[in-house]
């Protein structure tokens, strides 16, 4: 059985908070490069233009893409055949609270949602799964509430037609408008219960904007194009590009239900990952 110590999963969370927060993903800028070729508008084509310039200062410079650094969620694959000597959660706390501090990175944690006291560093949201081998794989997402706030969770009865998914999920992008800082990636969870719909819907946002799903291909690329109608535009200034990508994953459900959630991201969609 392969041991891990945890202060080598402190290691990695540490180095993928700052890598994570001040790397843009290479799939998502790629997908706003090809957005700044494509657009013909001069305000929206300049606020992509600003876009891949601040991404590009932000990693020379080793500085945060984005002033909210958000709130750290962190997805583990944890192989079934490995031993984690120390505490894990602990582990993933100090990193989390390391590479903060160590990146110069905004204080946005408050401990108690109710009392908002002075925040912090301290706080993460972790996702577990056990799978199969004798590795552990760690992903930092630093997720920001401009966006986390535009997320919306519906239970639809089980005979809801596919248009009426499609509407809920548009007018949930229209409802945001410019105000979580498009061009959008759209995360979508259908299926499970509604904590795990919400769960995929985030998901979603792992994989990567430049290949389309499975089964939801389709589903997919209509959503991405009458999304893009709406011409909100980067920064809310119009034009063809209101959202970069629509991801879907999918769950079997309960035969009573039918949960679809929706998780927004703006064009800073920051993650990174490591296997030990």
């Amino acid at each position: 059985m392969k041991i891990i110590n945890s202060l080598k999963i402190t290691k990695a969370v540490t180095d993928l908070c700052i890598k994570s927060n001040c790397f843009l993903r290479p799939d998502v800028l790629a997908k706003v490069k090809s957005a700044y070729k494509i657009e013909t508008q001069k305000k929206p084509k300049k606020a992509l233009e600003f876009i891949i310039k601040n991404a590009k200062i932000a990693a020379s410079e080793k500085i945060a893409i984005c002033q909210d650094t958000g709130l750290p969620i962190v997805f583990l694959e944890i192989g079934q055949d490995i031993r984690i000597k120390g505490d894990l959660k602990k582990a993933i706390e100090a990193g989390i609270l390391q590479g903060y501090k160590s990146g110069n990175f905004r204080e946005s944690i408050v401990s108690n949602p109710l009392i908002r006291s002075r925040s912090s560093y301290r706080g993460a949201v972790i996702h577990t799964e056990i799978v199969k081998g004798s590795r552990i794989k760690i992903t930092v997402m630093p997720k920001g509430f401009g966006c986390e706030n535009k997320s919306f969770l519906k239970m639809f009865l089980p005979t809801a037609k596919v248009k009426e998914i499609k509407e809920f999920i548009i007018e949930s992008v229209k409802s945001a408008g410019p105000d979580a800082c498009p061009p959008y990636i759209v995360g979508i969870g259908i299926g499970g219960s509604a904590d795990y719909a919400c769960l995929l819907a985030k998901r979603a946002l792992l994989r990567s904007v430049l290949v389309s799903g499975g089964a939801a291909r389709s589903l997919e690329k209509d959503l991405l194009k009458r999304i893009n109608k709406l011409k909100i535009g980067p920064m809310g200034l119009g034009g063809k590009f209101t959202c970069l990508s629509v991801n879907i994953e999918t769950h079997p459900t309960h035969i009573a239900g039918l949960p679809v959630a929706v998780n927004i991201s703006c064009h800073a969609l920051r993650s990174a990952t490591k296997t030990l």
